[in-house]
């Protein structure tokens, strides 16, 4: 029998051109619907995991889809923002905890969260090094922003800019770093998280000036003095850093209450509680709504195993053709070597042997096959939440 395998291994290594072509072909055929399966439901779960862990979620009317995914993976939203006293209204009917998001800034392409420090407790969120922000304009890095952004604690990340047409007045803020957290495996690595109130300030809703009412006539800013009232001009800038000693000059233009946020996490006390909250929204003519993240999600599912069948279905046609079309090689390779086949009987090689090297040659390609699309699909179980990131990013 080893001499049989010997005579079949050393037929496909000199005719290696075929056997990878063949090799090739098999193990990806074997592989696209089984790594299909494996991504998907590794994708499945972990959406699953996240949006079961959320109990409510409440934003602007709209897309329920867009709502779900920008509040549960910081996506940029897509919707209109919501108002803040929406938070007050969870609080003040005493069944549930309101968590505002605000998710329109970055830093590079790590997203800006504005959030409290509720969000930190109902997420489970711990700080490896330093602490969570407690003044206006500082921030806390996930454990993935930290290293894209090549920071830490004691130095300083810079908000992007507000784009052209951004009539609020967002600038770039430099923030000072305080905290750098735990890794968590969720997007909560990747987020730069902030005050709410400090988003609002990258916004422009907030923001101090350079203190004008000791300057003279004359000096740079000023256009003129009078007694009781100074006129400043366009070279009096917003700062675009808070400091200690100007932090007490930031204030707010308008009521807080009707700042936007994107997103509302909702987190009833009990089951109980979350049916009634769910009750106070179902109100027609309002401008917000309620959603259960799983239930959305689901569909989501629902759409993306469809999508998952039909890919594999098509895969195992474009399967069975190719394993067709390897048997035709086989067979016309077996048929070229014709005049190899009768010398090896001229010479006294059994019949018995001869198919059974023809044999070993054919279970050699198809077990290279499998080894290989056994390998592929090995690394996407392991890595395939990585391969889901870098292909969404």
């Amino acid at each position: 029998m080893n001499d049989v395998l010997y005579m079949a291994w050393r037929y496909v290594r000199f005719h290696w051109g075929k056997t990878v072509l063949l090799v090739s072909a098999i193990s990806l055929v074997l592989f696209v619907p089984a790594g299909l399966h494996v991504v998907v439901e590794q994708g499945a779960q972990t959406l699953t995991a996240r949006a079961e862990s959320t109990p409510l979620l409440i934003g602007a009317k709209g897309s329920a889809v867009d709502l779900t995914l920008s509040a549960l993976y910081f996506r940029p939203p897509n919707l209109s923002s919501a108002k803040f006293r929406e938070v007050h209204r969870v609080h003040g009917t005493g069944l549930g905890l309101g968590i505002p998001l605000h998710l329109r800034y970055t830093v590079r392409r790590q997203r800006i969260v504005g959030t409290t420090m509720d969000y930190a407790e109902f997420r489970s969120l711990a700080v490896a090094e330093g602490r969570w922000f407690g003044l206006l304009g500082e921030c806390v890095l996930g454990a993935e922003a930290a290293r894209a952004l090549g920071v830490g604690v004691g130095e300083y990340v810079l908000s992007s800019a507000g784009s052209a047409f951004d009539v609020a007045g967002a600038f770039p803020l430099k923030m000072p770093v305080v905290g750098v957290l735990k890794p968590t495996g969720t997007v909560d690595d990747e987020a730069v998280f902030v005050d709410v109130k400090t988003t609002w300030v990258i916004s422009g809703l907030a923001h101090g000036h350079d203190n004008v009412n000791t300057a003279r006539e004359g000096d740079k800013g000023v256009l003129e003095r009078e007694e009781s009232n100074v006129v400043a001009n366009a070279t009096v800038l917003s700062y675009t850093e808070i400091t200690q000693q100007n932090i007490d000059s930031f204030h707010f233009h308008g009521d807080p209450d009707s700042f936007p946020v994107d997103a509302i996490l909702a987190v009833p006390t009990d089951r109980k509680s979350g049916i009634l909250l769910r009750g106070r929204y179902e109100e027609e003519g309002t401008t917000v709504q309620m959603l259960v993240p799983s239930r959305v999600v689901n569909e989501v599912l629902e759409t993306m195993f469809s999508v998952r069948n039909y890919v594999i279905l098509g895969s195992i046609g474009v399967g069975v053709a190719t394993l067709m079309t390897a048997a035709l090689v086989f067979a016309l390779s077996i048929r070229l070597r014709r005049r190899e086949i009768e010398t090896i009987r001229k010479i006294g090689g059994a019949s018995r042997r001869l198919r059974g090297m023809l044999a070993s040659e054919i279970l050699l390609v198809v077990f290279g096959g499998v080894v290989i699309a056994g390998v592929l699909t090995v690394g996407v179980s392991r890595y395939g939440d990585v391969l889901v990131h870098f292909i969404g990013s």
